[in-house]
C-alpha cells in the first residue's frame, strides 16, 4: 500500500516542539507522550531492523512502531488481533448499531473530567440498554453488546459518544430459550434516550455531591452548588440523542463493521491533504449539510490542540463488553446462546471472510512477490548511532506491521 503523502507524524515533527514549548505546561502526561510518540513512530529514532528476501536478496528497512493507541499507524495490528478474538463470539443473528451521544453542554465538563465522565457514559448507556431490554414490555431478555468510546466529530471538536453493537435478541430470564427482537427493530429510541438522560444526570449529581468533579477556566462557576444544579436542570430538560441504525446483517458483516469503530483514532492519515505555511488542510464531512464532503484548514497549533483533546487518560478502557458478552462468564454465555439458537459452534470466522480477496502475507517480498522477507540485522535507536553495529536477530522485539 502506498503511504499517504502527508501524515500526522509529519505535522507533529514540524510543529510539535514549538507547541510543547508554548503549551506544554497545560498538557497532561498522556498528551505529551502521544505527541512525542507519534512524531517518532516508524523512524530511525526508535530503531528497527533490516529485512532481506530469502529468494531475490531484496533488502528493506523496517522501523519500530511507537505502539501508542492514539497513533494512526499503529492500530492495524491491534485491530486485527482484537477482531480475531471477537470472531469466535459472533452469533447467527441480526446485529444493531446504537449510538449514545452526550449533549454539547456536557462536553466541556467531560473534557475536564475525562476518566469520571466517560466512565459515567459507559455505565449509563449500558444500564439503559440492559434495563429496557430486560423489560417484558420491550424484549424481556438479557442482551449482550460491545461499546466503543469516540470523543471526536469530523471537525475534531469534542463530541463524546458511544457506539454499541448489539445482537438482535437475548437470553430468556429462565435461560430456556433465545428471544429474538422484532425484525428491523431492537428497542424504542425515545425510551432509551429518556432513561439514559435520567441515569447520566443522576451520576453527575452524585459525582458533584462527593466532590469528584473539577471545574476550571470558564467552567469555574459550576463549582458552586446552585450554579451546578441550575446547569444540570437545563441539560435534563433537553432531549438527548440516542440513535439506532437499521440492522446490518449477521456475522458476515459484523467484523467489517466493528473494524470501522474499535481502533479508530481522531483523524486518519488519508484525510490529511496539505501542510503549508503553518496551516493544515484535511477532509471532513459537514453533517450540518447532510454529510457533504468539505475541506477544513486550521493553523497547525489549532489542529494539534484539537487532536490532543481526544487523548484518553492512561489506562482508560475505551472498548467494553456488557451483558452476556461481559468478560466474566462470556464463554459460557456464548455457548448457551448457540445452543438456544440451534447453531452449535458456527464457523463465523470463515464466513466473515468468505468471498473477500486475501492480501499477500505481510512478509511477502514486495519486489519478486515470491520470497519471504527475513530480519537479518538490528538497527539501534538513533540516539545510539555512534555505537551501532549489526546485532544477532534473536532478541528482536519490534512491530513491522
Amino acid at each position: 500500500m502506498t503511504a499517504p503523502a502527508l501524515e500526522l507524524a509529519d505535522i507533529f515533527r514540524i510543529h510539535g516542539p514549538a507547541y510543547l514549548d508554548t503549551y506544554g505546561a497545560s498538557l497532561s502526561a498522556a498528551q505529551k507522550k502521544a505527541l512525542r510518540d507519534i512524531a517518532v513512530c516508524r523512524t530511525a529514532a526508535l530503531g528497527g531492523h533490516v529485512e532481506q528476501c530469502d529468494r531475490c536478496g531484496h533488502r528493506t528497512i523496517a522501523y519500530c512502531s511507537c505502539r501508542n493507541r492514539h497513533c494512526p499507524k499503529c492500530q492495524s495490528a491491534a485491530r486485527a488481533a482484537w477482531l480475531e478474538q471477537r470472531a469466535g463470539e459472533l452469533l447467527p443473528v441480526e446485529y444493531f448499531h446504537v449510538v449514545f451521544t452526550l449533549p454539547q453542554m456536557v462536553a466541556p465538563v467531560a473534557l475536564q473530567n475525562q476518566r469520571i465522565v466517560y466512565g459515567m457514559l459507559f455505565r449509563a448507556a449500558a444500564e439503559t440498554l440492559l434495563q429496557i431490554a430486560a423489560d417484558p414490555k420491550h424484549l424481556g431478555a438479557r442482551i449482550g453488546f460491545v461499546a466503543v468510546l469516540h470523543t471526536w466529530g469530523q471537525n475534531l471538536h469534542n463530541h463524546p459518544h458511544l457506539h454499541c453493537v448489539v445482537p438482535g435478541g437475548g437470553i430468556a430470564p429462565d435461560r430456556s430459550r433465545w428471544i429474538a427482537c422484532r425484525r428491523q427493530f431492537l428497542l424504542p429510541v425515545k425510551v432509551l434516550s429518556r432513561l439514559f438522560r435520567a441515569k447520566f444526570a443522576d451520576y453527575l449529581r452524585r459525582a458533584f455531591h462527593h466532590g469528584e468533579l473539577s471545574f476550571h477556566g470558564q467552567l469555574q462557576q459550576l463549582a458552586q452548588k446552585h450554579n451546578f444544579i441550575a446547569w444540570l436542570n437545563r441539560i435534563a430538560r433537553n432531549e438527548w440523542v440516542v440513535y439506532a441504525k437499521p440492522p446490518f446483517g449477521g456475522p458476515h458483516q459484523v467484523l467489517k463493521y466493528l473494524a470501522r469503530y474499535t481502533h479508530r483514532v481522531a483523524i486518519a492519515n488519508r484525510r490529511l491533504i496539505a501542510l503549508q505555511d503553518g496551516h493544515v488542510s484535511f477532509r471532513w464531512k459537514d453533517y450540518t449539510r447532510a454529510g457533504q464532503p468539505a475541506i477544513m484548514t486550521l493553523q497547525a497549533t489549532e489542529f494539534i490542540r484539537r487532536f490532543l483533546l481526544h487523548v484518553l487518560p492512561r489506562g482508560f478502557v475505551k472498548i467494553r463488553h456488557f451483558g452476556f458478552l461481559a468478560n466474566r462468564g462470556r464463554e459460557d454465555s456464548i455457548r448457551l446462546c448457540r445452543t438456544l439458537l440451534d447453531a452449535q459452534s458456527p464457523n463465523v470466522r470463515d464466513a466473515a471472510v468468505t468471498g473477500q480477496p486475501q492480501p499477500n502475507p505481510p512478509d511477502r517480498c514486495p519486489l519478486c512477490n515470491e520470497g519471504s522477507m527475513r530480519p537479518v540485522e538490528i538497527l539501534l535507536p538513533q540516539a545510539a548511532a555512534l555505537a551501532r553495529a549489526p546485532i544477532p536477530i534473536a532478541a528482536l522485539r519490534c512491530d513491522t506491521s
